[in-house]
Formats: structure tokens, C-alpha cells, sequence
């Protein structure tokens, strides 16, 4: 019973690791683009958003990390810390993924990232949603 309960995990925890493996190239993507948001480095968070976003703030990265920031998105501009949960790959090149955050006021908040995978830039952020949470972070 001992081994079957095993092999059992084993199985159970093989596939989650290669998940957490193949996510790594998007979540470096997400991770570059909360850091330089704290960073206040509106060149390097906009360098890692979508086409769309580029070339609508194309020679103002100051006007786009304002931007951001006017939008609501402060507890990821200025969030404490971020970690990642569960991700589903839309497809080839389409990637959503729950980023976990605690806020400039240690409240938790949720954001649900689109990533794309755009040909000769690689994982770029091209969507997020933001939803508060109940309880404070450390």
C-alpha cells in the first residue's frame, strides 16, 4: 500500500513540476515588468508590454507607468511582493496567469495577466485584471 501511495505522488507531483517549469519564460515577463513598475522605470515596464501598449506610449514610458498607475493599478506598481499561481496556456502563443500581491497597504490583491508570446520580442503583458482580496499580507 506504502508504494502504491508513492508512485501514487509521484505522478501527482512530476506534471506539476514540468508546469512550473514550461510557465517560467511568461513569469519572468511578469516579474520584469512588476519590478521596473517599483523600480519606477516606466522604460523597462513598458519595453515588457504588449505591441498595443508600445506603441501607444511609443517615446513616453513616463506617460505610461502614469498611466498605469491612474488606471488603479497601484497595488502592482507598488505592491510589496508577488507570487505565482495557476496559469492556462489559451494557446501556442496566449497565456493567462494569477499573480498574487501584497499591496503598498499589505492588502491582498489577485491580478489575472495575459501574456502573449510576440514574434521577435518574446512574452509580452498585454492584459491585466486586478481584484482585491480578503486578509493582509506580511
Amino acid at each position: 500500500m506504502r508504494i502504491f501511495l508513492a508512485l501514487l505522488m509521484m505522478l501527482i507531483w512530476l506534471p506539476a513540476s514540468a508546469a512550473q517549469e514550461e510557465a517560467a519564460p511568461w513569469q519572468a515577463t511578469v516579474t520584469g515588468q512588476i519590478e521596473a513598475f517599483r523600480a519606477v522605470d516606466g522604460a523597462a515596464a513598458l519595453a515588457l508590454a504588449g505591441a498595443g501598449f508600445r506603441a501607444q506610449f511609443e517615446g513616453q514610458p513616463e506617460a505610461f507607468y502614469a498611466a498605469i498607475l491612474a488606471s488603479g493599478y497601484g497595488p502592482v506598481v507598488q505592491s510589496r511582493s508577488h507570487s505565482f499561481g495557476a496559469f492556462n496556456r489559451i494557446s501556442e502563443s496566449t497565456v493567462a496567469q494569477v499573480v498574487r500581491l501584497v499591496g503598498p497597504d499589505q492588502g491582498l490583491y489577485e491580478a489575472l495577466y495575459q501574456l502573449e508570446d510576440e514574434k521577435d520580442a518574446g512574452w509580452r503583458v498585454t492584459g491585466v485584471m486586478l481584484r482585491r482580496e480578503a486578509g493582509v499580507g506580511i
